[in-house]
């Protein structure tokens, strides 16, 4: 897996978490001061890049949590195979299948030959724009 560490007080809205397995996209952060003797807390909100479910964690802001590793490519659609489409990198000129995006705004523009950008996010991939 592709993976670094980070803490939860250096993450901020818009950065990306790892919570139950799932690669998530940080929407909201309240951080709070608990009394004298215990340590800051930080209640993290996320939404999963593949499932669109929100996630929450509570943990101290200390606490060491994993940062998925996201590359960025771009590939061209070979063919539309219904609920799966069919990839060929423009880099590595390698072809894969990718899951069809649910999105409508995306899934209207998904034809063979259009140019894509998609997101290889610990081990799974994801369409994210049609250029």
């Amino acid at each position: 897996m592709s993976i670094q560490y980070t803490t939860v007080g250096d993450l901020k809205v818009g950065s990306y978490v790892v919570i139950d397995g799932e690669p998530c996209r940080v929407v909201d952060i309240t951080k709070a001061k608990t009394g004298k003797h215990g340590s800051a807390k930080a209640n993290v909100v996320a939404i999963g890049i593949f499932t669109g479910q929100k996630r929450t964690i509570m943990a101290p802001v200390d606490q060491q949590v994993e940062v998925p590793i996201i590359e960025k490519h771009v590939g061209q659609i070979l063919a539309d195979k219904g609920d799966t489409v069919q990839i060929m990198d423009l880099e590595t000129y390698d072809t894969f299948d990718i899951e069809r995006p649910k999105e409508p705004e995306l899934a209207d523009k998904i034809r063979p030959g259009a140019e894509i950008e998609y997101w290889d996010v610990m081990g799974r991939k994801k369409i994210v724009r049609v250029k």
